[in-house]
């Protein structure tokens, strides 16, 4: 199928009372407003396809590319890939959702995660900082730079509280990851979380809510954990999906480390 077929497909699925809810939560025009469940139908049939979703990406319209990063061959994503759909994020579910898993599925997402987290642009800082919680949850502790990310937490909190919202927000979210996720630094996270304190997000519109640092349980980021290196052991690549699933751990999984949780965001 071309991107230009996939678009006449998306058209009537979409829904002006899921229009609503996305606008809500960042999306703008143009967009038709297509369930994820619907996505996923298509999602299933395309399977992988690098140069589709190349070209879903640079429709601008949000479902087509929410899409694109479902479909997308994470391997054979460039560097110059990656730059280009985070220079087209012009929302926030596709800069630090679409755009950040697929980035964390590449060869590239630790070296652009922090490029991108020293960013003017808010979109994509976030979309950094959303990249480094991605690979956290999805790579061993073996593989990762254990020392960056002790600095990238003390760097949270000296600079979270001045950081734009959707900024804040996935910084947060990267500190309760590396809390959930890295065995080693669960205790240096819970500090950071004590010394952060509260953290105040505008969720605007929406029924979100915000958690102001970790607080798992040992059970709870056991289980994080185990289910983290059974997906690396199995070699499944990062689940996506629906909203719980693209964040590092979803309700079901870690109940107490929920943050920004949206009880209105449509689910498949």
């Amino acid at each position: 199928m071309t991107a230009a077929e996939i678009l006449k497909e998306l058209k009537p699925l979409g829904s002006e009372s899921y229009k609503r809810v996305m606008s809500n939560h960042g999306v703008r025009e143009p967009f038709f407003g297509v369930k994820i469940s619907d996505l996923q139908k298509i999602r299933r049939r395309i399977k992988t396809d690098y140069q589709v979703a190349l070209d879903l990406y640079e429709t601008g319209n949000y479902d087509a590319m929410y899409l694109a990063g479902l479909i997308a061959d994470d391997e054979r994503m460039t560097r110059k890939d990656l730059n280009r759909w985070i220079s087209k994020a012009s929302h926030r579910p596709l800069a630090s959702s679409t755009v950040a898993w697929v980035a964390a599925g590449s060869r590239y997402g630790w070296h652009l995660a922090l490029e991108w987290i020293d960013s003017r642009k808010p979109l994509t800082a976030e979309a950094g900082w959303a990249t480094l919680r991605n690979l956290v949850s999805i790579k061993n502790d073996a593989e990762l730079d254990l020392a960056e990310l002790k600095r990238l937490l003390e760097r949270v909190a000296k600079t979270i509280h001045e950081a734009p919202d959707d900024v804040r927000s996935q910084m947060n979210w990267f500190v309760i990851a590396v809390g959930s996720y890295v065995k080693s630094l669960t205790d240096a996270a819970v500090r950071i979380g004590n010394r952060i304190g509260p953290v105040t997000i505008d969720m605007g519109d929406t029924s979100c809510r915000v958690r102001s640092r970790p607080t798992t349980s040992r059970r709870s980021r056991s289980a994080a954990r185990s289910e983290r290196n059974a997906r690396v052991r199995s070699a499944e690549p990062p689940r996506r999906g629906n909203h719980s699933k693209r964040l590092p751990f979803c309700r079901a999984l870690v109940p107490h480390a929920e943050e920004a949780v949206c009880r209105a965001w449509p689910r498949a």
